[in-house]
C-alpha cells in the first residue's frame, strides 16, 4: 500500500503518458502559488522587524526562521486547498486553466490532503516554534480566505472586501511573533495591506476580466456598472493610502526618511490608479500592477530601514 503510493506521487499520469518527478516536483510546488507566497514572507517579515524596539539589543534569527516557515507552510496550504476548491473553475480560464489540478496533472484528493498537511503542520508549527497568537491569525486568514472570499468571488463583486481581510494579515503575524501582542502600529500596517490590496486586485480583475467572467466570477459587476466599480476600487484606497502612510510620523515610529519616501510612492501608485480609471486598457492596468507591488516593497523597506 504505501510503496503504491509513494509510485503515484512520484510518477503521476496526465494524459496517457508517466510524468518525470521533476514535473511532479514542479506542480506541486506550482500548488502552493509561490509567487503569492514571496508577498506574504516580506510583509511578514516586515511585520517581525518593525515590532522590535529601537533600544532591543540583537536580532531574534531563529525566532525569524520559525515564523517565516510557518506563515510559509500555512500560506502554501491556502494556495493549494483554493486551488482544489476553483479547479473546475480555473479550467475555464486562460491564465488557470494550465494548473497541475485544472489540467488534471495531479488528482483532486491528493492535492486536498498535500494543502491539509501544509496547513495543519504550519499551524502547529507557528504554535509550537513561535506562539499561539501567532498561529491563530494565521489559522483565522486560512478559514476566511477558503470559506468566505473564495466563494463570494462567484456571488458578489464585494468579494474583494472580504478578501481584504485576510490577506492584510501577514504582517500581524509577524507583529504577533516577535512580540506576543498586537497594538496600534501593528494594526496602522494591516490598514496600509488591506488598502493596498484594492487597486492591486483592480489591476489583476480589469486584465482578465473576460477571462473571470468566463469562468463565472464576479469580480467586476456586470454591465455599466463595471467602469465605476473599477474606478473607485483602485483610485479611493489609494488616495487613502497617502494619508494613512503619515500616520507612522504621527506616531513616532518612523523618521522623516520614511515619511518622504512614503508621500512620494503613495502619490506614484496614486497616479497609476487614475491613469487606469481614466484609460481602462490592459497596458495600464499592467502597470498598475508593477506598481503595486513596487510601492509595497518599497514602503515596507523604508519603515524598516528608517527603523535601523
Amino acid at each position: 500500500m504505501h510503496g503504491e503510493r509513494i509510485a503515484v506521487l512520484t510518477a503521476p499520469v496526465a494524459q496517457g503518458r508517466v510524468l518525470p518527478r521533476s514535473s511532479v516536483l514542479a506542480d506541486y510546488w506550482a500548488l502552493t502559488k509561490p509567487d503569492v507566497n514571496l508577498l506574504i514572507l516580506i510583509t511578514t517579515f516586515a511585520g517581525f522587524c518593525l515590532a522590535r524596539p529601537v533600544q532591543s539589543v540583537g536580532f531574534p534569527v531563529l525566532g525569524l526562521f520559525h515564523t517565516l516557515l510557518g506563515t510559509l507552510l500555512v500560506a502554501s496550504g491556502t494556495g493549494t486547498l483554493n486551488q482544489f476548491v476553483e479547479r473546475q473553475f480555473d479550467a475555464q480560464m486562460r491564465r488557470t486553466k494550465r494548473r497541475p489540478l485544472s489540467a488534471g496533472r495531479i488528482e483532486a484528493s491528493r492535492a486536498l490532503w498535500f494543502g491539509i498537511l501544509l496547513s495543519v503542520s504550519g499551524a502547529i508549527y507557528l504554535a509550537a516554534a513561535v506562539n499561539l497568537l501567532a498561529s491563530l491569525i494565521a489559522v483565522l486568514t486560512l478559514l476566511s480566505y477558503l470559506f468566505l472570499y473564495t466563494p463570494l468571488k462567484r456571488k458578489t463583486p464585494l468579494c474583494t472586501l472580504a478578501g481584504a481581510v485576510p490577506g492584510a494579515a501577514p504582517p500581524l503575524i509577524g507583529w504577533a511573533a516577535a512580540s506576543g501582542k498586537l497594538g496600534l502600529e501593528a494594526w496602522m500596517l494591516y490598514g496600509m495591506v488591506f488598502l493596498w490590496q484594492f487597486p492591486h486586485f483592480m489591476a489583476i480583475a480589469w486584465i482578465y476580466r473576460e477571462d473571470y467572467e468566463r469562468a463565472g466570477y464576479l469580480v467586476l459587476p456586470r454591465g455599466e456598472r463595471r467602469d465605476s466599480f473599477m474606478t473607485w476600487q483602485s483610485v479611493l484606497p489609494s488616495l487613502s493610502l497617502i494619508l494613512l502612510s503619515l500616520v507612522p510620523m504621527l506616531l513616532g515610529s518612523e523618521g522623516l526618511i520614511y515619511t518622504a519616501g512614503a508621500l512620494l510612492f503613495s502619490m506614484g501608485f496614486l497616479y497609476c490608479a487614475g491613469q487606469l480609471a481614466l484609460r481602462r486598457t490592459n497596458a495600464v492596468a499592467r502597470r498598475l500592477l508593477l506598481a503595486s507591488i513596487l510601492y509595497l516593497l518599497l514602503l515596507f523597506v523604508l519603515m524598516v530601514l528608517d527603523k535601523i
